[in-house]
């Protein structure tokens, strides 16, 4: 099991285009339901600053967002779409509360 979060800045220009991108992973994430993920967006109230939780959860360890069309569009330029480029952090969960429970 991985757990991930992923934080970054997008031009406010573009912060709209980038929640849009997010709510199409969600989209084809609820038609598709893949096992083995779980998996949240929050945009902070700066409306440029995103953050993304997962947890990878299958047996081979392989995310299932990579096979999502979305997700792949999401990520084709997702660089030119940031002033601050994503950075992925591991982490280990401490303690939930009806979060990955």
């Amino acid at each position: 099991m991985r757990r991930v979060i992923v934080r970054y800045r997008v031009k406010a220009d573009r912060a709209d285009e980038n929640a849009a991108y997010v709510r199409k992973v969600f989209e084809e994430l609820v038609e598709s339901t893949p096992d083995g993920l779980r998996y949240a967006t929050f945009r902070a109230d700066d409306g440029v600053s995103f953050t993304h939780i997962a947890s990878i959860e299958t047996d081979d360890d392989s995310n299932p967002l990579a096979a999502a069309e979305a997700f792949k569009a999401f990520q084709a330029e997702i660089k030119e779409r940031c002033e601050v480029p994503p950075e992925a952090t591991a982490v280990e969960l401490v303690g939930s509360y009806r979060v990955f429970n």
